[in-house]
C-alpha cells in the first residue's frame, strides 16, 4: 500500500512544522515569542528573543554571548528567521559566523511586529545589551501590508496585527496611498531608531527585506509549488495582490530612499540585488516573505557588502 503523498509543503520544508506563531501576550508590544523555547529548529533565551550564532559560540540578548561590543539586527519575523532550518541558519547568525564576523550579530526581532513595536523593542530592552557598534534594521514589509486597514484602525502610531477585522475590499487604499502611508510611518520611527542609536555610539543602516515578487518574475520550481500550496489555504494572494507587483516594491523602495536620505541614514533595497545574484533556479523562498537556508544566507552577503560590515 502506498503511502499518502506529502504536500510540497510538508516534503519540501519540513521545519515550517515547528514555526506555529503562537506567540505570547506582551502588555507593551502586543506579543512577542515566549521566553526559552526548545524546538527541534529555534531556540529563545529567557526574554523570548531568538539566540543567534558568532565566531566565539552563542550570542542572545538576554542570555549569553562572547564578550565585548555587539551588533544588533532588528526587525520583525525574517530577521527572526521564520523558514531557517535551525538557529544558525538565520541572518544574524550568517552575519556572525560567515559574512561579517568581526563582532556577534544579535536577533533583535519579533514576529509580525510593524515598526513602532520593532522601536519599542530597543526601548524595552537596551538595558540588556553591552556597548552596541551597528544596527541594521532589516525590515518594510509589514508596514506595507498592514497599510490596507482603514484610518479607525490605523491610531496615531500605525495599525498593527490582529487589531480588527479585514476591512471590504472595495475600501483599500490603492498602491500609492499605501505606499505613503507605510513610508511615512517607517521613517517617523526610524527617526527614533537614529536618536537611540546615536545616543548608543552605533552606526545605523536601515535595508527593505526582500519580498519574492519583489526580487524576480518568476519563482523556482520549488518556490512555485510552496506558493501554490499556501495559495489554497491562506489569504495572502487575495488580500495583498495589489502590493506584490515589482512595481509596487520598486516605488516602495524609492520612497523609503529618499526618507532615508532625509535622515542622513544609509538605506538599501535587498530586493533587486538578491534577483541579480540568484540564478534563476536557485531555491530562497519558504512562502513570499521567509526564506529558506540559502535565501538567508544570500540576504547575509548582501548586508554585509552593501553596507561595508565586516
Amino acid at each position: 500500500m502506498k503511502s499518502p503523498l506529502k504536500s510540497p509543503r510538508a516534503e519540501l520544508t519540513p521545519q515550517m512544522a515547528h514555526y506555529t506563531f503562537v506567540l505570547e501576550d506582551q502588555p507593551y508590544i502586543g506579543f512577542f515569542q515566549y521566553g526559552d523555547e526548545r524546538t527541534p529548529v529555534y531556540t529563545t533565551d529567557a526574554c523570548g528573543f531568538r539566540v543567534s550564532y558568532a565566531a566565539g559560540g552563542a550570542a542572545t540578548v538576554a542570555g549569553e554571548r562572547p564578550p565585548g561590543p555587539v551588533r544588533l539586527l532588528a526587525g520583525s519575523s525574517a530577521v527572526f528567521g521564520v523558514g531557517a532550518s535551525g538557529d544558525r541558519a538565520t541572518v544574524p547568525s550568517r552575519l556572525g559566523t560567515a559574512h561579517a564576523p568581526g563582532r556577534p550579530w544579535l536577533n533583535f526581532a519579533g514576529q509580525s511586529l510593524n515598526s513602532v513595536q520593532e522601536l519599542m523593542l530597543l526601548t524595552l530592552f537596551q538595558h540588556l545589551v553591552p556597548e552596541v557598534e551597528d544596527i541594521v534594521l532589516l525590515s518594510g514589509v509589514n508596514n506595507l501590508v498592514l497599510s490596507r486597514l482603514p484610518r479607525s484602525q490605523q491610531g496615531r502610531h500605525g495599525a498593527f496585527f490582529e487589531c480588527g477585522p479585514a476591512p471590504d475590499a472595495a475600501t483599500v487604499p490603492g498602491p500609492a496611498e499605501r505606499i505613503a502611508r507605510a513610508t511615512e510611518l517607517t521613517v517617523r520611527h526610524l527617526r527614533g531608531w537614529q536618536l537611540l542609536a546615536q545616543a548608543l555610539g552605533a552606526r545605523l543602516a536601515f535595508a527593505l527585506q526582500p519580498l519574492a515578487p519583489w526580487v524576480r518574475e518568476e519563482p523556482a520550481a520549488q518556490e512555485k509549488a510552496l506558493f501554490e500550496e499556501l495559495d489554497e489555504v491562506s489569504n495572502w494572494r487575495r488580500l495583498h495582490h495589489d502590493i506584490a507587483a515589482m512595481e509596487v516594491g520598486r516605488a516602495y523602495a524609492a520612497a523609503l530612499r529618499e526618507g532615508c536620505a532625509a535622515l542622513g541614514v544609509p538605506f538599501l533595497d535587498v530586493n533587486p540585488l538578491l534577483g541579480e545574484a540568484a540564478a534563476p533556479g536557485d531555491w530562497l523562498f519558504v512562502d513570499r516573505v521567509h526564506c529558506v537556508d540559502t535565501g538567508y544566507d544570500a540576504v547575509a552577503r548582501l548586508l554585509a557588502a552593501h553596507l561595508d560590515l565586516k
